[in-house]
């Protein structure tokens, strides 16, 4: 092989290796092209939407019996109610936490899903699930399979873009957007941080253009001779045409990530000139402009690593200063990303998913100043745009917001995805050790009741 991929511009290129022109779907879609923000560790879904005045009731007080909650560590804690205060937004009257108060204004435009559950109670099994529909690697990612059927409608840039936090990858990091089985150039396509959002994108000054078109035609006139020496070699063919793509990528990529362009008070907006929300405001304002520029998929992340000090949602120790830092980077990037895709009209055929891994137990943890541990049996994610009914709940959790009452699982979650992007996750499949794999396993049902 003449051709070997690096960490920049060519592993983009690879990544993107096959020819991807749009494809059918298996009816007509509602959505077509898909924004996914994931918040890794596990934000509070009864801190932030799911609100519980019983929680004031009883803050304090032990669970018992059948209603017994416990911590995975096994220590005992006592119900905590929510450090923030609730009030009601927007036509709906939805109630949201005073840590929201930006987001809290799009609540008529969202869908909200209060009865997520996922398999696991452990941050990689139930990332696992939520990015690829299994608790184990090696699965293609929701990405991977939107774009294996759908394709890109811009073939000078990847049809599935990435934006971690500039904190850190997530846990288990390239997995959430890995391509598994499918073709290599369904897997997601990392971009970096404002100042170099692509990796060696151009040459050094020292390479001249014309140096560098001599180079690329030996090098493709040296590739195509060894196909001929090699026929069906589908690898080799799909390199040749990854580097086709890079070339492309060199002209269009610089137009949609440079955003010198957009309008002071767009800037003001996403929070670019607040220096707590600028990373991941220029990432949520990118997301708008590679949808427009026909990138089929762009997921977001706000949250990194694991370690210390946590730079994610997983508040053990400590959860309103675990809380209010992150929230202070997603509210307004967030709210700014929702309100100028429905300005704009993008949010008629743009579906914008917000999810996390599993949410967090009713009860004090008691690692530090009162965090939470986590809780699979019910969370809260929602949907904005194309396809959903806007200011519309769906789902319940009990009173103290710890089990869902009738559970919508990952696999339900991924199913109304597919459907509002025209296909149908029964029928997208691929063949795979001997069974015809799908993104949805043997299971699932789309949730028909927030279909608009």
């Amino acid at each position: 092989m003449l051709w070997q991929a690096g960490g920049g511009l060519g592993g983009i290129a690879l990544a993107q290796m096959e020819a991807l022109a749009s494809t059918g779907t298996h009816f007509a879609p509602k959505a077509k092209s898909i924004i996914l923000i994931f918040l890794p560790g596990g934000i509070s879904s009864i801190d932030t939407f799911d609100y519980k005045p019983e929680l004031i009731k009883h803050h304090g007080k032990e669970t018992k019996g059948a209603n017994t909650i416990t911590p995975f560590g096994g220590k005992r804690g006592t119900v905590m109610k929510s450090p923030w205060t609730f009030k009601p937004y927007g036509k709906t009257g939805k109630y949201v936490s005073s840590m929201l108060p930006e987001m809290a204004t799009c609540v008529d435009d969202l869908t909200f899903i209060h009865s997520m559950v996922s398999r696991s109670n452990a941050h990689g099994p139930a990332m696992f699930q939520m990015s690829t529909g299994y608790i184990f690697q090696g699965f293609p990612s929701m990405g991977s399979w939107i774009t294996y059927a759908l394709g890109s409608e811009n073939a000078n840039l990847p049809s599935y873009v990435v934006l971690p936090d500039t904190r850190g990858l997530p846990p288990c990091g390239v997995a959430n957007w890995g391509n598994g089985f499918l073709p290599a150039s369904h897997q997601g396509v990392i971009f970096g941080e404002e100042k170099t959002p692509i990796a060696d994108l151009n040459p050094p000054p020292s390479i001249s253009a014309s140096t560098q078109k001599a180079s690329f035609d030996l090098l493709k006139q040296l590739n195509e001779d060894h196909l001929k020496q090699n026929p069906g070699e589908d690898q080799l063919a799909a390199r040749i045409k990854s580097y086709e793509l890079a070339a492309r990528m060199q002209v269009s990529a610089p137009q949609v990530t440079d955003i010198r362009g957009e309008s002071e008070a767009t800037r003001e907006m996403y929070g670019l000139n607040n220096p707590v929300t600028r990373a991941y405001g220029y990432n949520c304002l990118l997301a708008r402009r590679l949808v427009e520029k026909g990138v089929r998929c762009v997921q977001l992340f706000n949250g990194g690593e694991f370690g210390a000090p946590r730079v994610n949602w997983d508040a053990h120790e400590d959860l309103v200063t675990n809380h209010n830092k992150n929230a202070a980077i997603l509210d307004k990037p967030t709210a700014a990303l929702l309100k100028d895709l429905k300005q704009r009209g993008m949010l008629k055929d743009t579906l914008v998913v917000f999810t996390t891994e599993f949410g967090r137990l009713p009860i004090s943890e008691g690692l530090g100043e009162g965090g939470r541990d986590h809780n699979p049996e019910g969370y809260t994610a929602f949907f904005a745009g194309a396809g959903v009914k806007p200011g519309f709940t769906f789902g319940s959790t009990d009173e103290l917001g710890y089990r869902a009452d009738q559970p919508t699982t990952v696999y339900d979650f991924h199913a109304t995805i597919l459907h509002l992007l025209g296909l149908d996750h029964k029928r997208l499949t691929y063949y795979h050790n001997g069974l015809q794999r799908r993104l949805t396993d043997v299971h699932g049902e789309v949730i028909r009741e927030i279909l608009a």
